[in-house]
């Protein structure tokens, strides 16, 4: 089959869609008769998105595939007769329609369930989370710098997961990258709701799909059929840290020298390497970049309670009061009118983005400074400056080898010149004792051997190995003499002794 061929046959199909008529069951069970306007969107995975003729406020998702009908009709049933009625918000005369939740069963004239009727979201209006999170995004797509903004689509995404938690009903696949937000008014708009899990009359009805980076640790070992809450909470606080500290995942961080190996963020969660934390990570410090000390004691609490292992989740609906509180006691910061902050430690924003200036600076002096061949600068690899390099290396060589012999000289002297004056000082040792003097030379050669041990490879490096254990064992000749002749011990008596 040519190109051309293929391209008739998508169009003519798509032609018969639009001419056809499907019976739209609502909750109450009456039905209506329903005919396709134009493609608006050829959608994802599950199907295509097409206008309602007569209904510009509806729209119509027909889904690609036929043989899930039944199973299909019933989790639509549930999500029809259980409607979280999430309200519409009304800015500057515009209506901005938060979740596009079904409202009416679509079926053909032979009974199978062919998708459903929902609301108009216009998606020219909204963004995706995601884009909201770095500033360089921000940038490109023209969308407010404003902190205060992102706090705004924190508390409303915290909103939408708590209206829809109340019925019953889980997200399961929590991401920025499944959130959209309007740009003029921060309030969400969510699409593809009939993959949520849904709470029906008589059962549950899972979600299909859950997503890396935002799985909670317990999920797993979980299929998306046995989770619920606890992955939404999960999902919702990390979601929550990125667009509070600039866009940085909870579960990354700066790994530590000592880390065994590299892991993946999902790997981070599942052994609960949380950064940010009041007791750290063994594994990782905080991004250099986040602001999370800035934040109030009460959010990094309920942070704490959401990443840190044995502690109780807060809720949507915690978060929702959190954020709220946040917006209510928000400060503006003089230096930056796009900056914010909350407590009396100032503007997190600010004190980030003075270091990540002074890091720049840094990289480009490093790369404006003198060209280096692993670590020597080129201008000092000539033949001229290795010659002088190398004298001047052979020089320092002998004056710390002409030191070394003296301070050996300087040790053996000592020692010969021990026992002489340890005969010279016969009262004063009488009158410590024998057993306090033991100590002193037990304690003595205890710190011998300690700094033997410690500057071991210097002093074989400059005397040898043989000359240590030679001045060693000298060292303990001349104690022994020095302990004998300044207690006036007699040879005799002493060998008898042993």
């Amino acid at each position: 089959m040519t190109t051309e061929t293929a391209q008739a046959n998508l169009l003519q199909t798509e032609d018969d869609e639009k001419a056809l008529q499907y019976n739209a069951i609502f909750a109450d069970r009456h039905f209506e008769r329903l005919t396709l306007g134009k493609l608006l969107n050829k959608g994802g995975a599950a199907g295509k998105i097409y206008a309602i003729v007569g209904q510009p406020a509806k729209v119509a998702k027909i889904f690609h595939e036929r043989q899930k009908s039944n199973t299909n009709r019933l989790k639509l049933e549930a999500m029809v007769v259980n409607n979280p009625n999430i309200p519409s918000v009304h800015s500057g005369g515009v209506e901005y329609v938060q979740i596009a939740w079904p409202e009416a069963v679509l079926e053909d004239d032979e009974g199978y369930c062919v998708g459903y009727m929902m609301p108009f979201i216009n998606t020219a209006e909204a963004v995706s989370l995601d884009h909201l999170m770095q500033g360089a995004v921000r940038a490109k797509l023209g969308l407010s710098d404003k902190y205060e903004y992102r706090v705004m689509a924190a508390y409303n995404v915290a909103l939408m997961v708590a209206s829809l938690h109340k019925y019953g009903h889980y997200i399961i696949d929590l991401k920025p990258a499944n959130v959209s937000i309007y740009k003029k008014t921060m309030t969400v708009a969510m699409f593809d709701c009939d993959g949520f899990s849904i709470q029906g009359e008589q059962a549950r009805f899972p979600a299909e799909f859950v997503s890396d980076e935002y799985i909670y640790p317990e999920g797993m070992t979980q299929s998306c059929d046995e989770m619920g809450e606890e992955q939404d909470k999960f999902a919702l606080a990390v979601i929550i840290f990125k667009l509070l500290n600039n866009g940085i995942h909870p579960f990354s961080g700066v790994v530590k020298k000592n880390a065994d190996s590299a892991l993946s963020i999902q790997e981070r969660i599942e052994q609960y390497h949380y950064a940010y934390g009041m007791w750290g990570d063994s594994y990782q410090a905080p991004h250099p970049y986040s602001i999370h000390e800035f934040l109030p004691q009460s959010t990094m609490k309920l942070f704490d309670r959401a990443f840190v292992k044995g502690q109780k989740r807060p809720t949507a609906a915690e978060w929702q009061a959190e954020l709220d509180y946040l917006l209510k006691n928000l400060k503006h910061c003089k230096k930056n009118p796009n900056h914010a902050y909350f407590t009396n430690k100032g503007c997190g924003l600010c004190v980030a983005e003075d270091k990540f200036k002074a890091n720049l600076k840094i990289i480009k002096e490093e790369k404006e400074g003198p060209k280096k061949i692993r670590g020597f600068e080129l201008k000092k690899l000539s033949k001229e400056s290795l010659k002088a390099e190398k004298m001047q290396q052979m020089q320092s060589e002998k004056r710390v080898m002409r030191l070394t012999y003296f301070l050996v000289t300087a040790y053996s002297l000592l020692m010969t010149f021990w026992p002489r004056i340890a005969f010279e000082m016969r009262p004063d040792l009488a009158r410590l004792g024998i057993s306090l003097q033991l100590i002193l030379y037990i304690l003595f050669f205890n710190l011998l051997h300690f700094l033997i041990r410690r500057y071991r490879t210097v002093l074989v490096r400059r005397i040898g190995g043989a000359t240590i254990n030679a001045l060693i064992t000298y060292t303990y000749c001349c104690a022994a003499i020095a302990l004998v002749t300044g207690n006036d011990i007699e040879w005799a008596r002493l060998f008898k002794a042993f």
